[in-house]
């Protein structure tokens, strides 16, 4: 495509011969033209500079004032100085999307098959690489596996797109055995579940169609803190709790029934959903926890070592947060802070003083019997 003046345009339709308005308005005669510049300002402006010679011509006969030769001349010349504006086609903006899946073939196969169809794909890898890329881009659809390395993670990812960008469009795909988490997957608003393997045109097509429909719009719903979630929450964060350390073998090396290992986490929540309802000061020290004081006491008695008790605490914490991440379409998140910092202060806070009870057990173990 290319810039034309008008004088340079209306001079080259009107070497042709007799070229007259009629002329100018049949595209057959100037084909070649009426492919790359709109004529139709051309044809305008021919007919207003047409009248205007007319006016010079016979002033009289148009009753035009000597005085108002030189406004009519002076636009006959300024006209022809105007550009025609040229046929530019509005570009498309291409549908962004963020791809998520552990698998490299798959984000590499379905990346192909998105953008050869038109498609801005943006690859994670992860769960974190997913969450750290939706606060700072702006998607159109969120296309994720559901069963990614860590339970629930897809799950995770769709829930912070809908609180990030409600209006992005969240589809889900999922194997027939997972069935019963694409469940919750709906519960989370996904838009879409897709059962893999799927044909790509189906794929293409239904992320066009739900592009036309719109996300779906996320009911209202009352905001929760995160003691309420913790409460509500507590059973499933004590199994992902055990899960994790299950697959630990310097823990599981000291072998306990699913109960006993257990056994101190109800009133560790309970402890923690008393201390968020009834915050402390920053700074301020811990309540005094005698649950964490006999846990210190059992675990001595168990054969844990100091070491094992710090990684369990760490991996409670890792549960507990991973729980939070879960709801974050229902977390206040005018609280989430705050909460978050007074969940570290506590599990900290019961680790220290179990750990105090251990090293006090232990101290005993070495004293003489008569002692």
């Amino acid at each position: 495509m290319f810039s034309v003046k008008q004088p340079i345009l209306l001079q080259l339709l009107l070497s042709r011969g007799k070229t007259n308005v009629c002329t100018l308005t049949k595209p057959a005669i100037h084909p070649f033209l009426c492919r790359f510049v709109d004529i139709k300002p051309v044809i305008m402006l021919f007919r207003r500079q047409t009248h205007l010679r007319q006016m010079i011509a016979a002033p009289s006969e148009r009753n035009v004032e000597p005085q108002n030769f030189a406004v009519v001349k002076g636009e006959l010349v300024n006209g022809f100085n105007q550009p025609v504006q040229e046929k530019m086609p509005a570009p498309q903006a291409r549908p962004k999307v963020l791809l998520v899946d552990d698998d490299a073939s798959v984000l590499s196969s379905l990346t192909l098959v998105l953008e050869r169809n038109g498609f801005d794909v943006t690859q994670a890898a992860s769960v974190n690489d997913a969450l750290a890329l939706i606060p700072s881009r702006l998607f159109d659809v969120l296309l994720s596996d559901l069963r990614m390395p860590g339970a629930g993670d897809g799950l995770t990812v769709v829930s912070a797109m809908r609180h990030s960008n409600p209006k992005a469009v969240t589809i889900i795909f999922s194997g027939f055995p997972e069935m019963k988490e694409a469940a919750a997957a709906i519960l989370l608003q996904a838009d879409e579940i897709l059962v893999k393997p799927m044909a790509p045109e189906i794929l293409v097509e239904t992320i066009r169609e739900r592009l036309l429909r719109g996300a779906t719009p996320i009911p209202i719903r009352a905001a929760q803190n995160v003691a309420t979630i913790l409460e509500h929450e507590t059973q499933t964060t004590i199994d992902g709790w055990l899960f994790m350390v299950d697959a630990e073998p310097d823990i599981i090396s000291v072998p306990l029934t699913a109960r006993d290992r257990c056994a101190h986490l109800p009133q560790l929540f309970l402890d923690m959903v008393y201390r968020l309802r009834n915050p402390l000061p920053l700074g301020t020290r811990a309540l005094v926890s005698p649950s964490a004081a006999e846990h210190g006491q059992l675990r001595r008695e168990q054969g844990y070592s100091a070491a094992m008790m710090v990684e369990e605490s760490r991996m409670l914490q890792v549960s507990i947060f991973q729980t939070l991440q879960n709801n974050l379409g229902k977390v206040d998140f005018s609280l989430l802070l705050m909460g978050v910092m007074s969940i570290a202060d506590e599990v900290d806070s019961q680790l220290a003083q179990a750990m105090s009870s251990y090293i006090l057990e232990a101290k005993t173990d070495i004293l003489p019997l008569n002692a």
